[in-house]
């Protein structure tokens, strides 16, 4: 073999015995920088009890005010705003049957007191007085009907919040001529988790705000409790009551409705502790200890300032992580930068 060759072979023979020796050594291993996380310790103390929820002020009592039969609409008296007393009239309709009917009620009574004296000395029979006195009182109780549904009045004292009809329209059923509402009091109905069943009593005092008044606050009492829980909803109806004394109060304004049911000791975790499962109504921590952090669920209570109450999951004196929370696995260590 001449030269030229074997200045060609020894290059490689060299590369191949470099190679065989970089095989039998370690690969310098890769270090995974740790995340920078803040913690803070949980407490615990005594925290109040309070359930928050929403509903539409309603008028104590609702009276539909309409003739029973279609009639003309001889005169409306009051106007939409006004507040009328029990026993006042509201409207009037066309008289002409009335007084037809009249007619007939005194015809009726005049031949009933006639044949009533013959009957005393024994001029009659009894069931011919019974005949009359039948027709007597028929025509008198239809006549008593037809006066109530020509004069029109108020059932109640209240609030007039709806007119439907002018004087001298024709009215034909269904729509009532007028809405007359009792707004002292006024009521209240929200629906409350069945899990505060046993908590909420009859009586029990609760704060309302309306909206339309800002951070104002109301004082009504729990007056009915429904005994039976919404399967769909897992929840159950109460009636609350309010004086509304000033009648500021009116139906339709939008209520958040507080019942304070005592206080409880509870561990309070910071908000930005808190993570929400994706997809599901799941919350859940990151509990640091011994440099790693550990990825667990809890049970929220209410928002109290920027803390969460924890019902279930945070033991007092637990450390939680509050940063970098997305970049967080269970298990992984941590370097705590607080």
């Amino acid at each position: 073999m001449n030269a030229k060759k074997l200045s060609g072979i020894y290059p490689l023979i060299a590369m191949l015995l470099l190679t065989g020796c970089n095989q039998n050594k370690p690969l310098p291993e890769t270090i995974q920088e740790k995340v920078k996380v803040q913690v803070k310790q949980v407490t615990a103390r005594e925290v109040d009890q309070m359930g928050t929820f929403t509903g539409t002020i309603e008028a104590e009592i609702t009276n539909n005010i309409a003739p029973q039969n279609p009639a003309r609409i001889k005169k409306v008296y009051v106007e939409v705003g006004d507040n009328v007393r029990a026993g006042q009239m509201l409207a009037e309709m066309d008289a002409v049957n009335l007084n037809q009917i009249k007619l007939q009620m005194e015809n009726d009574r005049i031949e009933f007191e006639r044949v009533d004296e013959l009957y005393k000395v024994g001029g009659i029979s009894k069931s011919t007085w019974d005949a009359k006195k039948m027709a007597y009182e028929l025509s008198k109780s239809s006549y008593d009907n037809l006066q109530e549904n020509t004069i029109l009045t108020s059932p109640i004292s209240g609030l007039v919040t709806k007119r439907y009809y002018d004087s001298g329209d024709m009215y034909n059923g269904g729509t009532p001529i007028y809405v007359v509402e009792q707004t002292k009091p006024v009521k209240l109905m929200v629906n409350v988790s069945e899990m505060l069943y046993t908590q909420v009593k009859k009586g029990m005092e609760v704060d309302i705000i309306l909206d339309v008044f800002g951070d104002e606050v109301f004082t009504g009492f729990v007056k009915v409790i429904h005994p039976s829980i919404d399967p769909g909803t897992r929840t159950f109806a109460v009636e609350i009551q309010i004086n509304n004394a000033d009648g500021r109060i009116i139906p339709g304004m939008f209520a958040r409705v507080t019942f304070n049911y005592g206080t409880a000791y509870r561990v309070l975790a910071p908000d930005r502790a808190i993570i929400k499962q994706s997809g599901s109504a799941d919350r859940y921590v990151y509990v640091y200890k011994d440099g790693t952090v550990y990825y667990r669920k809890v049970t929220l209570g209410q928002l109290i300032g920027d803390e969460y109450e924890i019902i279930e999951g945070l033991q007092e004196g637990e450390t939680v992580a509050i940063t970098a929370l997305n970049r967080l696995t269970s298990g992984a260590e941590i370097e705590v930068v607080n």
